[in-house]
């Protein structure tokens, strides 16, 4: 492969990866469990942004405090809820990109 070639390429790959990293900051999604009474806001990079409970899911039906299981339930669920669409949000960028990559033919 002519070297000019190979530093386009690897320039091009560079340009990708910080358009990548730029990508998952935005990406911003919403993982929820128990029909919104646990929300996880997470951006690309999986980091969690924001967790909100609904202060209805603290309580039981008697008023007392609400089942600690049940609760701790409901945040894995949303976490994991927004790990999916955080995985999907990826999947679907590098899709993306690697769709425009012009890429010579290497035989």
């Amino acid at each position: 492969m002519n070297p000019l070639k190979m530093q386009e390429m690897m320039a091009q790959a560079k340009q990708m990866q910080e358009q990548m990293q730029v990508k998952l900051n935005q990406t911003v999604v919403i993982g929820s469990a128990g029909g919104g009474a646990v929300e996880v806001t997470m951006n690309g990079q999986k980091q969690v942004l924001k967790l909100h409970i609904d202060p209805s899911a603290t309580l039981s039906l008697s008023g007392d405090t609400a089942d600690v299981e049940m609760l701790e339930d409901l945040i894995m669920a949303a976490f994991n809820d927004a790990g999916r669409q955080a995985d999907q949000a990826i999947q679907s960028n590098v899709s993306g990109m690697l769709g425009g990559l012009k890429l010579p033919e290497l035989l």
